[in-house]
């Protein structure tokens, strides 16, 4: 049943991949997708892994990122693939041992013999898994997750991820919900281990003093979203503090602002001059003491998706209880918020009145934190 199911999955995608090829060769053009999409879909530049190494795959920024805890134990003996550009360039902070997935008919002779295959999440490919499998390697799926929202599409290809769960050794999920569902579609020998995620959590430096009232924080931001936040600011909501993702606006933003407050009844200082948070805002020019910030702030403002940045961490103001406020462009950092309950994304005309509002949000919660120690082990036993 596996051979023939194989078969037909092989000549489908065959099919498909042979009626796209214009498609694709157009598509590559495009700068964005110049490198991925040969590496992929034509193999250039994109030479087989070394053998018998442990190989970790994952899709995108967040969820590379998310392992590097993980693959950081191994150094050496690692092989790394992935999927987006983003999730590439993040590999490449880890290892140089970087490939981006091939397209699925060119597993058979692509993929080598490895010791264990690791695979973050959703990347449930049906010929990674059987080819990896076939050669020698053990099979794991981490941090594994069936959301309410994607369940019932799951369900309704039940039989074909049957196929996929045959060949993976050990699920690890993140949570007994999670661990039923993957059982419903086929997924055996699950051991729930929380969210690897946030297997490491932010920490603090130093001890700040908070100031009386509301503190409002907006962090990490880039050009046009100081100004943002400023023409969405009143006085009576509490102290802002502004916090520029880079150094080298620091001057910027501080003229910004001494323009903003000519002729309103506003004080203003910089960090730099006044280590604190006296005045109604503050410019803090210093870097490395944003989570310093972060634990004693009211709400924050996170920088980076009210421009088309990709957002940034939430996991970091969420975990110091901060009301969570950004705006939609978190194309980045969408594996991140998905391990948050209770934030707030908003178009740029809707910041005003969400800080208007500021007593009826909700403050944020992470889901269980997983530890990267089940894994480890797992692994290690096949090493």
């Amino acid at each position: 049943m596996s051979f023939l199911f194989s078969i037909f999955y092989t000549l489908i995608l065959t099919i498909v991949y042979i009626l796209a090829i214009p498609y694709l060769i157009l598509k590559s053009r495009n700068p964005k997708y110049k490198k991925a999409i040969p590496s992929k879909f034509f193999l250039i530049d994109n030479k087989k892994f070394e053998e018998n190494k442990i190989w970790f795959h994952s899709c995108s920024m967040g969820e590379t990122r998310a392992i590097k805890p993980l693959i950081e134990n191994y150094k050496d003996n690692v092989n790394l693939s992935v999927i987006t550009n983003t999730g590439f360039d993040e590999a490449k902070t880890i290892t140089q041992n970087v490939r981006f997935l091939p397209f699925e008919i060119f597993l058979p002779f692509w993929i080598t013999k490895q010791k264990v295959l690791v695979v973050m999440e959703a990347e449930l490919w049906y010929m990674l898994f059987l080819v990896a499998k076939r050669k020698g390697a053990k099979t794991f799926l981490i941090n594994a997750r069936i959301s309410d929202k994607s369940y019932n599409s799951y369900k309704k290809f039940a039989f074909f991820y049957k196929m996929i769960f045959k060949n993976i050794d050990k699920v690890f999920a993140q949570s007994e919900v999670d661990k039923t569902r993957l059982e419903e579609l086929g997924a055996t020998n699950i051991e729930v281990i929380g969210n690897i995620k946030l297997a490491q959590l932010p920490s603090k430096k130093f001890d700040l003093q908070k100031p009386e009232g509301v503190l409002i924080t907006a962090g990490s931001t880039h050009e046009n979203e100081e100004e943002l936040v400023l023409k969405s600011y009143k006085k009576e909501f509490g102290k802002l503090v502004i916090v520029p993702r880079h150094p080298e606006r620091f001057i910027k933003v501080d003229n910004l602002i001494k323009e903003y407050i000519k002729g309103k009844n506003l004080t203003y200082h910089k960090y730099s001059e006044n280590e604190n948070f006296n005045s109604d805002i503050i410019l803090v020019d210093k870097m490395g003491i944003l989570n310093d910030i972060y634990a004693i702030s009211d709400v924050v403002i996170l920088g980076g998706a009210f421009e088309k940045i990709g957002g940034h961490n939430p996991i970091e103001p969420a975990y110091f209880g901060c009301k969570l406020i950004s705006g939609k462009n978190i194309f980045n950092q969408k594996s991140l918020f998905e391990c948050i309950n209770n934030y707030y994304l908003v178009e740029e005309n809707e910041l005003g009145n969400y800080l208007e509002k500021l007593e009826e949000l909700e403050k944020p919660s992470l889901t269980k934190a997983g530890s990267f120690e089940p894994i480890i082990k797992e692994i290690n036993k096949w090493l």
